[in-house]
């Protein structure tokens, strides 16, 4: 602006000159500038709205819901437990004369586990018999004194009240004899008590009691604890389930259905690969815990599965059922709702309410709100806001693979599996 006013304003005047311009010429000299930028703006913009590049719809991948049989679980934690158990103890008084088993074998039903001294009981067992004998041999001379007697009553040799006594000595006799042979069978119980088996076939406890020591006998729990036997094939699995579980099963359960099926993965594991049967309900909750008990059996053949390890066990809730999965990560959320995005076949995106089952394998179980032909964004979902319209490119739901999975949450696995 000074250079103008040097080139207008003569050098002898050119202070007083440019005081004294008027306001319109001062304004317009301000505005060159802006006129010249502008006519450059437009020079280069085209200046009109028919030249601008209109833009490109986001491209996103869309792909029907994938359809598979799934089975439902309810997750629980329990433990194992023997299907019996039992606590050897002696039915005789003694002194332990042997010890026929390894500390934590396998032993088998009737096997010889512990032997008393029988000496003592053999003696009692003798005289018993010498006693039944007596008894037998009395018996005998009863009958014949009343056969005689009877034989004289017809020629009134003999009173009826002596045959009456005699008739009752036969009776008293019967009764001795009888008496005896309890007596011999008593006794012989107590020689095969000396012989401790198990009742039971299972893994046995360490040993309680060593040759040479004294032991109790007695019914109950009175008498010497020996050792004790657990039975692990097949072994149970106790759990306690929630008032809500308890309910979703109850109203799942088929009548007259078999048993629930159940698989259970132990601490180490990262498989189900243990599998049973829902054995037990209990008949009641608990009020203090508002919890129910169950148990499942499972086979254990090679006695692996050990009392007191605990499990995660799941449970199929509804059996086999037909779903529709999509990524867990196509699964939005607006507020209080789950929702996905559908692409119809003008290009024109749909936000869709769904109701959410489990996860299986990363993909998760869609209950209701879309159908097997419905084309779900999994790929894109922040380019594609709902009323908008988008580029579909056609994609796949694919089954994940176990190196795709390991990063779940622990929370979402094994809520369901595919049928097998």
């Amino acid at each position: 602006m000074n250079m103008i006013s040097h080139i207008d304003t003569p050098p002898d005047d050119r202070d007083g000159t440019a005081r004294r311009l008027k306001p319109w010429r001062r304004g317009s000299l301000v505005l060159l500038p802006v006129l010249a930028i502008a006519g450059v703006a437009t020079h280069y913009l085209g200046g009109n709205e028919a030249s601008a590049v209109p833009m490109t719809p986001p491209t996103v991948t869309v792909a029907p819901p994938l359809a598979r049989e799934i089975t439902e679980w309810d997750d629980y934690v329990g433990r194992f437990a023997p299907s019996r158990t039992v606590e050897i103890r002696p039915r005789v008084s003694g002194e332990v004369t042997g010890v026929h088993f390894r500390d934590g074998d396998i032993v088998r039903a009737g096997q010889l586990l512990f032997t008393i001294d029988p000496r003592p009981f053999s003696a009692a067992l003798a005289e018993a018999r010498a006693g039944e004998a007596s008894a037998r041999s009395a018996l005998a001379l009863a009958r014949t004194d009343l056969g005689r007697a009877s034989r004289l009553i017809e020629d009134e040799a003999v009173s009826a009240g002596e045959v009456d006594a005699l008739r009752a000595g036969v009776q008293a006799a019967e009764a001795s004899l009888a008496a005896a042979t309890a007596r011999v069978r008593a006794r012989s119980l107590d020689v095969e008590f000396t012989q401790i088996r198990a009742p039971i076939g299972g893994r046995v406890s360490d040993r309680r009691a060593d040759p040479g020591n004294q032991v109790s006998g007695g019914e109950g729990t009175g008498a010497t604890l020996l050792t004790t036997v657990n039975a692990l094939d097949p072994i149970y699995f106790s759990f306690d389930g929630s008032e809500a579980l308890f309910l979703k099963t109850q109203r799942n359960r088929k009548p007259g259905g078999e048993p629930a099926p159940v698989e259970i993965r132990l601490q180490d594991e990262a498989d189900y690969r243990w599998q049973g049967r829902l054995d037990f309900t209990d008949n009641g909750l608990d009020p203090r815990s508002g919890t129910i008990r169950g148990r499942a059996v499972l086979p254990n053949p090679d006695y692996f599965l050990t009392p007191g390890m605990f499990g995660n066990m799941r449970l199929a809730s509804a059996g086999k059922t037909n779903a529709l999965l999509v990524p867990d990560e196509a699964v939005l959320t607006d507020q209080a709702r789950k929702i996905l995005l559908v692409v119809d076949a003008k290009g024109m995106v749909a936000a869709r309410p769904v109701e959410l089952g489990p996860v299986v394998d990363g993909l998760r179980v869609i209950r209701s709100g879309i159908g097997p032909a419905d084309r779900v964004v999994i790929n894109g979902v922040q380019l594609a806001p709902p009323g908008t319209t988008v580029q579909a490119k056609p994609g796949k739901v694919a089954l994940r693979t176990a190196e795709a999975t390991t990063d779940l949450p622990a929370s979402l696995a094994g809520e369901a599996t595919f049928a097998r």
